[in-house]
């Protein structure tokens, strides 16, 4: 008889398949599962796999009182309570890298095309002004990568990736994390100082509720009139407020995003800006992301399952 897994968020029956092969699930597809499931279901499960963002709390660990293992899809687990699942000897796993290229070339992507102004160029052939020879303020020359200055928030597997990203391009890159590293890249003291001294902020860090809003106005004021955000962390380390006004105001020069506060929705008084380039959350949606992070989720089941710690745990709670 196959263990049972409570598949706990919303995903594609696609992305279910390897794990419907090894174990029997119980899909909620994304409802309450209460909703769908029995409590005598309920109370027999184990071991649950969740998306990083989905909240879940000491409430609904509860419901589950045999759980002893919360499976993360994906490197982020920000929406799992660390502290809840500690205290209920519940351990939690994610996929730590495993996506880190895919997102860093997303970063890469959108701060291209957001610095380049790539949508205005490609509105500018479509509507044929280019063919018309109409001129076009916004058509003017912008800042190239050679000697740009690209500040990284965040040094992770998914900051490293886009820092050596930026320094292919000839790029100089600077960085801020809690903790500085032995990188050839400058470090600075802090993200108000990486905004001060960088034009380009790229944000990896991992999001939590020490970096809710940490991207405010204060910090985008310090990138200055010709600075891009390129955001491919969580929509949470953002003021998306604070960033809306930054971009009207033009106090910022435009932005690159690929997260949001309340996904899939995004206000329309961003998408309305034409200085920013969106992302439906795709940094890590590519065929080689999702096999390796399918890997790591195999791989930590099946150690739970067999009474063994999980290979790739979170670190700490």
């Amino acid at each position: 008889m196959a263990d049972k897994v409570l598949i706990y968020s919303r995903f594609p029956k696609t992305m279910m398949a390897r794990f419907a092969e090894r174990f029997e699930l119980l899909d909620t597809a994304g409802k309450p599962a209460r909703e769908v499931f029995l409590p005598d279901e309920l109370s027999s499960v184990r071991a649950m796999l969740t998306a990083g963002g989905t909240p879940l709390g000491a409430e609904a660990m509860d419901l589950f009182p045999k759980l002893g293992a919360i499976v993360c899809y994906g490197t982020g687990y920000d929406g799992v309570d660390l502290k809840a699942a500690a205290a209920r000897n519940i351990a939690v796993g994610h996929s730590p890298g495993a996506n880190a290229a895919s997102v860093a070339d997303i970063a890469m992507t959108l701060m291209l095309a957001a610095t380049r102004r790539l949508l205005v160029a490609d509105q500018y052939v479509r509507s044929g002004d280019w063919a018309a020879s109409k001129q076009s303020p916004l058509m003017r020359p912008q800042a190239g990568m050679p000697g740009r200055r690209i500040g990284v928030y965040g040094m992770g597997e998914i900051g490293r990736k886009i820092a050596v990203r930026c320094a292919a391009f000839e790029s100089e890159v600077g960085y801020f994390s809690r903790t500085q590293y032995d990188l050839p890249y400058r470090y600075l003291p802090s993200l108000e100082a990486l905004a001060d001294w960088c034009s380009v902020l790229m944000i990896a860090v991992r999001a939590g509720a020490e970096t809710q809003h940490v991207v405010n106005a204060d910090i985008l004021r310090r990138l200055g009139a010709d600075g891009y955000v390129v955001n491919v962390s969580r929509g949470s380390v953002v003021d998306e407020k604070a960033l809306v006004a930054a971009l009207a105001d033009k106090a910022i020069a435009g932005a690159g995003l690929d997260v949001f506060e309340r996904e899939p929705h995004t206000p329309d008084a961003l998408t309305a800006l034409p200085n920013v380039v969106f992302a439906p959350h795709i940094g890590g949606h590519t065929l080689d992301s999702h096999v390796a992070m399918q890997n790591c989720v195999l791989a930590n089941l099946t150690a739970f399952f067999e009474g063994k710690p999980l290979p790739y745990a979170v670190k700490s709670a």
